[in-house]
């Protein structure tokens, strides 16, 4: 009786195990078709990825926008004439650019002084301007020793 009862229990984990082994490599069989699919559409857009660099290409051949300019924009060669000198250039704008005139940087304007760097060495550091005290004559003093404002 133990035994009819042990060879049931064998066959038993011999089927469950035959289905296990199935399942596995139907599941393989599954993912195997996926991968073909998937590197098949791979391959297909890498082709069409060529393909459209080999259109930029061509439509961006500089004779060929050469060719298209001369076509339609109608452009004429600059006559020396256009040219002028730099004195004609219009004056810098004011370099004090306040809130006013600039609201992007009224909202992000730096109310601290900014901090002074000190020289690298390979440079000479151009001497501090000198300023006079009020009420001290013009007596040059320089600008760590001025008063601070209030």
């Amino acid at each position: 009786m133990i035994l009819r009862v042990l060879n049931f229990v064998v066959i038993g984990a011999l089927v469950l195990a035959a289905a296990w082994v199935y399942r596995i490599k139907f599941d393989a069989t599954v993912q195997a078709e996926h991968l073909a699919k998937l590197r098949s559409e791979v391959r297909h857009e890498q082709d069409e990825i060529a393909t459209l660099r080999a259109e930029w290409g061509q439509l961006d051949d500089p004779a060929r926008v050469e060719t298209l300019a001369k076509r339609f924009l109608h452009l004429k060669p600059i006559a020396p004439t256009q040219l002028d000198d730099l004195d004609h250039l219009p004056d810098r704008p004011s370099p004090a650019v306040t809130a006013s005139t600039d609201p992007i940087g009224g909202l992000i304007e730096n109310f601290e002084e900014p901090e002074t760097v000190g020289t690298t060495g390979s440079v000479r550091a151009a001497p501090a301007p000198m300023t006079t005290a009020p009420g001290a004559g013009h007596s040059p003093v320089p600008p760590q020793a001025e008063a601070p404002r209030q």
